[in-house]
């Protein structure tokens, strides 16, 4: 999923429509876009975008049970987005490519800003949608 800078009549350059990405490049982002599809993971990268964090630590930030954070860390490790490594009896939990996910973050917040409501009234993936199957705050 390229996006490709063409030359304007101007000489100016414009951001040309991207190319049709092959099926492993849709699995891809697909698979990408699910890993942020939750809102307790994306809560769990917030708060590790401000540094560091042992499970104890989101759990009382959060409000979130353990085995839920450590679930969504798991998924999040699974992914690439997060990173941990050992001190004493713990992990400690980072972000992997935090330019990155910022920046992707950023492009969310941005995308969601032009299309106002209509992702949070949408029936199949709005907050209306995760309420009725059960998946709201845990």
């Amino acid at each position: 999923m390229t996006m490709k800078a063409m030359p304007t009549s101007t000489g100016r350059r414009s951001v040309d429509k991207p190319d049709v990405p092959d099926e492993a490049a849709l699995q891809a982002a697909a698979s990408l876009f699910r890993s942020l599809g939750d809102p307790s993971r994306l809560a769990i990268l917030s708060h590790l975008l401000l540094g560091e964090h042992r499970v104890v630590e989101l759990t009382e930030h959060l409000g979130l049970a353990q085995s839920t954070v450590s679930a969504h860390l798991r998924c999040l490790l699974d992914c690439g987005l997060v990173q941990s490594r050992p001190v004493r009896r713990a992990s400690v939990f980072s972000v992997t490519h935090e330019p990155d996910v910022l920046a992707v973050l950023a492009a969310a917040e941005g995308l969601l800003a032009s299309t106002g409501a209509a992702v949070v009234l949408c029936p199949v993936y709005g907050a209306g949608a995760f309420e009725a199957r059960g998946l709201g705050d845990e």
